[in-house]
């Protein structure tokens, strides 16, 4: 049986070509006790730990006389043990990228294209906190960890905000649907949902997983910036037939068409749209960076490492591939098609097993290794 076609127990028993075709971007859905064991991955004391870290991104929306504030990240440990006893929200972003636990949460959703996948993010409150009614541009799954907490939901299309404040507020929510969540109890919300969420216990936690929907204003910006780097067009401005102007100042007709048929010689191929999003697409968050102490001699010792423990992504890394070309963390390599299927299924999986590969496979790994882009797939 086709696995796309099998009951998935975190969608409700639904399985993936069911969910995709009646739920995705369409409307929501909410499963009871979807993922029970995620509580105990990160407590409240450990998120406020991540939330001093300089390289995380984190954030702390307080509600304070019916005004809201936004705080950024690092807070030093004073600032969050002075924190009131209700209206606010800490919320860190990228947990993906440290805790193995959040890691393997992406991985549950092989049936949506990693390229789409984003991070998750968890969020601390204590009762009667939250970010106020909002909506998202992109696709959520919102997974109660510790804690009890109300949903409330509109499909309402007045999408006015408050003016004045730094937050993405709701001027008129009305909601429609309601639940009171329970720790692994998941609600999934296509885009532009409105939803509020409110702790109805101290320290409770939301998982959020996100999705990638870029905007097309910065998709073009990027691509101008990715022909920038591999333009190249021949010939140079010339005017022998030139006349003596009416206005020296003005920009004749005869420039404008001239130039105009140069820059019309700008082009690109769905190959180039490829390359653009594989680099684009896995190039790291600016804050992420790659540090390892583990040391291997040479790429013979690497290649002893992989057979006998295997290779995994590190938490923080990304791969993708199209045809034979992969990308990992915005850098590309060309891997010859014998190599396809363990480039392949590292790029699926995130890892590969102990086994026998070709020394060729080690070769082109081992730089990665170099850079911590991987790690030892099994604990030595």
């Amino acid at each position: 049986m086709n696995a796309h076609n099998q009951p998935i127990a975190f969608l409700g028993g639904l399985t993936a070509e069911a969910f995709l075709r009646d739920h995705w971007q369409k409307k929501p859905l909410f499963v009871p006790n979807a993922f029970p064991h995620l509580a105990q991955a990160l407590s409240p004391k450990e998120l406020k730990t991540l939330a001093r870290n300089e390289d995380m991104q984190s954030r702390l929306v307080l509600k304070q006389n019916d005004r809201w504030d936004l705080q950024h990240g690092p807070f030093s440990a004073q600032k969050l043990a002075r924190l009131p006893a209700q209206d606010w929200s800490l919320l860190v972003q990228g947990i993906n990228h440290v805790l193995p636990e959040a890691a393997q949460l992406l991985q549950a959703f092989p049936f949506i294209p990693t390229a789409r996948l984003d991070d998750v993010m968890v969020s601390l409150a204590p009762t009667g906190g939250g970010v106020g009614p909002h909506f998202d541009s992109y696709d959520v799954f919102l997974i109660q960890g510790c804690g009890s907490k109300r949903w409330q939901i509109s499909a309402q299309q007045d999408q006015s905000l408050i003016e004045g404040i730094p937050l993405r507020i709701l001027q008129h929510f009305q909601a429609e649907q309601e639940w009171l969540v329970n720790p692994g109890d998941l609600l999934y919300l296509p885009p532009r949902y409105a939803h509020h969420g409110v702790s109805l216990s101290d320290d409770s936690m939301t998982w959020s997983v996100g999705f990638r929907a870029p905007k097309a204003q910065e998709l073009g910006q990027q691509f101008l910036m990715y022909l920038e780097e591999r333009l190249q067009l021949d010939g140079m401005y010339a005017d022998p037939d030139l006349r003596v102007p009416l206005h020296p100042a003005e920009i004749g007709p005869d420039m404008i068409r001239q130039v105009g048929e140069m820059l019309r010689r700008i082009s690109w191929s769905d190959t180039d749209v490829a390359d653009f999003l594989g680099h684009y697409l896995t190039e790291p968050k600016p804050h992420i960076f790659f540090e390892s102490d583990d040391f291997i001699e040479d790429v013979t010792e690497f290649a002893d490492m992989l057979n006998q423990q295997g290779v995994r992504l590190a938490l923080a890394s990304q791969m993708l591939f199209q045809g034979n070309r992969f990308y990992l963390n915005g850098e590309s390599v060309d891997a010859p098609s014998s190599l396809h299927p363990w480039l392949a299924r590292l790029a699926d999986s995130r890892r590969l097993p102990p086994d026998s590969y070709p020394e060729e496979l080690a070769e082109l790994l081992f730089p990665w290794f170099e850079a911590a882009y991987l790690e030892r797939g099994v604990t030595p």
